[in-house]
């Protein structure tokens, strides 16, 4: 069985694993370099990274192994968050309690250290230690969930949402691709390494999607019930902006009851799996309660 502090040391591993990956800040240019790192090191929940090791032990597969897909899916999600915060988007001030790249270096350095974020997590698994096919599999499918049909179809999607009133299928649509699909790609990638099989990457999907809606569920709560020093950014953004949200859209009480009803759909697709699979339990208990 996994504890807290289990997933803490991933959180810690793949921390490690970023601060030796990305490139110095007295390497030129220094200042993308500096603007890379600020975006990536020292921060966030680290989620993703530790989807991406509990899928792969599932299967045996070492530390090690998973490693680069636990940073790439990484620097996809920083990438992502720093373009979502621009003034052309959605025009945040903090991020991770600290001021938003665009704000701490400038605008144009925020577009190149995003792309440059991009790029470097398909270098990675260009490089991982893994056979041709397992590389092309790995590649393939954070290429699907950063593209039209993964993040930024989603964040279309929500930026065409703003002042309308959507139902709650195109909402879980929107929030399947924004939130959804780099979730799902982490539980999928770190499956891969550990070679399942095809009924058993069935059961993580399913998992998977679930708990990106369940993930957005919680931070649609939180926008409104916590305060920007808790969650480390801009609380009241979603009703300032006038977007629809499951609170919004079913009232408190209800998106709570949604949230409850997605954690035993989760509990139900991992007991699929016949295998030991409490890091993920840990972590789909963390996205439904967390504070942040």
């Amino acid at each position: 069985m996994k504890s807290e502090s289990d997933l803490q040391s991933w959180r810690d591993r793949v921390e490690s694993v970023l601060d030796a990956t990305l490139p110095t800040e007295n390497l030129a240019p220094q200042r993308l370099h500096q603007a890379m790192r600020y975006a990536t090191l020292g921060g966030g929940k680290r989620i993703r990274a530790c989807l991406v090791y509990a899928s792969g032990s599932l299967f045996k597969a070492s530390e090690a192994a998973l490693d680069a897909a636990a940073a790439a899916v990484e620097m996809t999600h920083a990438y992502s968050l720093i373009h979502d915060d621009l003034p052309a988007m959605d025009n945040d001030s903090v991020r991770r309690g600290k001021p938003t790249l665009h704000i701490a270096f400038d605008e144009a350095t925020a577009i190149l250290a995003g792309d440059a974020l991009q790029t470097q997590a398909y270098l990675l698994l260009a490089r991982c230690r893994a056979d041709d096919a397992t590389r092309l599999g790995l590649i393939h499918a954070l290429a699907e969930a950063s593209g039209a049909a993964g993040m930024c179809g989603g964040q279309q999607m929500d930026m065409d949402a703003t002042n309308q009133s959507l139902s709650l299928d195109e909402l879980e649509t929107l929030h399947s691709l924004k939130t959804g699909a780099l979730i799902r790609a982490s539980v999928r990638m770190g499956a891969l390494i550990g070679n399942a099989d095809p009924s058993e990457l069935h059961a993580l999907d399913q998992f998977a999607q679930t708990l990106g809606l369940a993930f957005q569920v919680r931070d649609d709560i939180l926008d409104i019930e916590a305060s920007s020093e808790q969650l480390g950014k801009t609380a009241g953004k979603d009703a300032e902006q006038n977007k629809s949200t499951y609170p919004t859209l079913l009232g408190m009480d209800e998106a709570k009851k949604l949230l409850s009803a997605y954690s035993e759909k989760m509990h139900t697709s991992l007991s699929l799996l016949q295998r030991d699979a409490e890091a993920l339990k840990q972590i789909a208990e963390f996205a439904v309660n967390r504070m942040q």
